[in-house]
């Protein structure tokens, strides 16, 4: 019964925030570094009242800016935060995006240097910076989608798990159909961010086995010793 008089749907979103997997927690912590040293650079192109289509650019922080590049660096940093805050899958599939898009701008601005072309007023400095932000967003939006030796509480695993053959119901007895269920649910759970630290742990020891009637008898044993 819930006491406290809060829903049971936001209690679990709040602990799943809490207690999230390191796979999320990196998405998010990756998402809004980034995002305050882009909208840092932002913030001070405008300060300084810098031309909106300058193609020379004035210097900012060693790198060159315009009013255009400014407004682009606060919208950018603007999609990172609200991507930190959503989390989960959207917060990786941005930071690839982003990141694929850092590359692309900086190979274009390599192409436009020193042309009427430059329209956001790029210099090498700026070429070798989104080089660098692109190679960070990618390795940090990728970390638990394509790495190995995936962490237990990785939202991804289920997804990426080798299917196996299922035990029927019907052989199980009531105690195994009852850990099944409950060993369902918690993998829910771990999948969806919002899991107890025992049921994390459950889920762990019962995927060191490779069997369904092992992991089984390891969630029972999880359980008696509760």
């Amino acid at each position: 019964m819930n006491v406290s008089g809060a829903p049971a749907s936001r209690k679990a979103k709040v602990r799943g925030f809490r207690a999230e997997g390191k796979v999320v927690a990196t998405h998010r912590i990756g998402s809004l570094l980034v995002a305050a040293v882009i909208a840092i650079f932002g913030i001070l192109g405008f300060v300084g009242g810098i031309p909106f289509f300058s193609t020379s650019g004035q210097q900012v922080v060693d790198l060159s800016s315009n009013g255009l590049l400014s407004v682009v660096s606060l919208v950018t940093a603007a999609v990172l935060v609200f991507a930190a805050i959503r989390g989960g899958r959207f917060a990786s599939t941005v930071m690839i995006v982003i990141g694929v898009l850092f590359l692309i701008a900086a190979l274009v601005g390599l192409a436009v240097l020193r042309t009427d072309l430059n329209v956001l007023a790029f210099r090498l400095p700026n070429v070798f910076f989104s080089i660098g932000a692109g190679l960070v967003l990618l390795l940090l939006g990728s970390y638990g989608r394509i790495t190995g030796a995936l962490p237990e509480d990785n939202p991804y695993r289920p997804m990426r798990r080798v299917p196996e053959t299922p035990v029927e119901e019907s052989a199980l007895d009531d105690t195994e159909r009852r850990a099944a269920r409950q060993l369902a649910a918690a993998e829910r759970a771990v999948a969806e961010g919002v899991a107890s630290p025992e049921q994390r742990a459950g889920v762990a020891r019962a995927r060191s086995f490779r069997t369904q009637p092992d992991r089984l008898r390891a969630w029972l044993r999880r359980s008696s010793t509760a």
